[in-house]
């Protein structure tokens, strides 16, 4: 014991000197990095954006993003873009987004001035699909000027997903909706009354067969949503309901994936699973744009009538990617980010 105190006493000063001399300069490192990361965060680095929320955004895709179906997706993304732009969420763009197109009365296969079914009456369908999985949807549902809205309080208030007709129209009522006249826009009674005179049930592609609007969109954060809404099918049966009130034929959404909507005719997008096939086929390692095209091979085969009618899809995946196609020429697609807003024509499988 003499020995090491001894060996202590001469040595230990210099064993201090070093572990002190060590540790300031492991300190000063680390203050170095500490502020080169502060810097980062608060000035950014050039040519990288202005902090490390944009960096992630830059190099994971573009972002924000919303795309909507046919020429009406235009003014439908421009309302939807306002809140994305102002870092809203995805969820309330789709909603507020597509309530521009049911509002438009002059549109006959959106909102209360579309086309009636065969019995003069309009009835509308609808659905809302947000990040965390929630849903909602309204089907056959009268007089309520914005369906898409009342299937967002199912998703909210409820514990369901679908609620239909009179049921879904006492809801609407008890949570603040105004019943609507009912009566038809000018535009659709007159074409009701032409239809009237021959009563042929006979869809013409990329006209009545338009039948939706579908929005899907990513936020600023990296979250996605949908939405889908529509008065279905011009001079259908009285009670028949289309793909776009239905969870992952209409629209759907997958928050680790993407997201994905379908319009044209209902019924053989819902032989498909049409909107869930395309997002389980984002999973699997196909671009948006590969997805909707698989999807639709798949719906031709499953659909001998695809020579007569139109169905379009168009998905978003979770890096702000999209893509879309379609049956036949002349699906056409709204898309808006930081670039604008702008159409698009989607590629097709008959040639």
């Amino acid at each position: 014991m003499p020995q090491i105190s001894c060996f202590l006493a001469n040595h230990a000063p210099n064993f201090y000197y070093f572990w002190l001399k060590h540790n300031m300069n492991s300190r000063r490192k680390f203050i170095k990095r500490s502020a080169a990361l502060s810097a980062l965060v608060i000035t950014g680095v050039p040519g990288l954006g202005k902090n490390l929320e944009e960096n992630f955004t830059d190099q994971a895709g573009k972002k924000p993003v919303v795309i909507s179906t046919w020429d009406h997706g235009l003014a439908a993304n421009a309302e939807a873009w306002k809140i994305l732009n102002s870092r809203g969420k995805a969820l309330d763009a789709v909603e507020k987004g597509v309530m521009v197109t049911e509002d438009d009365f002059s549109n006959l296969s959106v909102g209360l001035g579309g086309l009636p079914d065969r019995e003069g009456i309009v009835t509308l369908d609808a659905s809302i699909m947000d990040e965390n999985g929630r849903c909602g949807g309204v089907a056959f549902l009268e007089r309520i000027k914005h369906p898409v809205s009342v299937a967002r309080m199912v998703m909210e208030k409820t514990p369901h997903v679908l609620m239909v007709g009179s049921g879904a129209q006492k809801f609407a009522l008890e949570n603040g909706f105004k019943l609507e006249p009912k009566k038809l826009s000018p535009a659709a009674e007159k074409a009701y009354k032409e239809w009237l005179k021959r009563s042929e049930y006979k869809p013409k592609a990329n006209i009545e067969n338009h039948d939706t609007i579908g929005m899907v969109a990513i936020d600023a954060v990296g979250n996605l949503s949908g939405s889908c809404t529509t008065s279905g099918l011009a001079y259908k049966m009285r009670g028949r309901v289309g793909d776009s009130p239905i969870i992952g034929a209409g629209m759907y959404v997958d928050n680790e994936v993407g997201a994905a909507c379908a319009t044209g005719v209902g019924e053989t997008v819902l032989r498909i699973c049409g909107s869930y096939l395309v997002v389980e086929l984002m999973r699997q390692g196909l671009s948006p744009m590969d997805a909707c095209k698989k999807a639709i091979e798949r719906l031709v085969v499953k659909n001998l009538n695809y020579r007569e009618v139109q169905v379009g899809f168009l998905a978003l995946n979770k890096k702000g990617e999209h893509g879309a196609f379609a049956v036949q020429k002349g699906f056409t697609y709204a898309l808006a980010d930081s670039g604008g807003n702008k159409m698009f024509d989607s590629d097709y499988f008959l040639r």
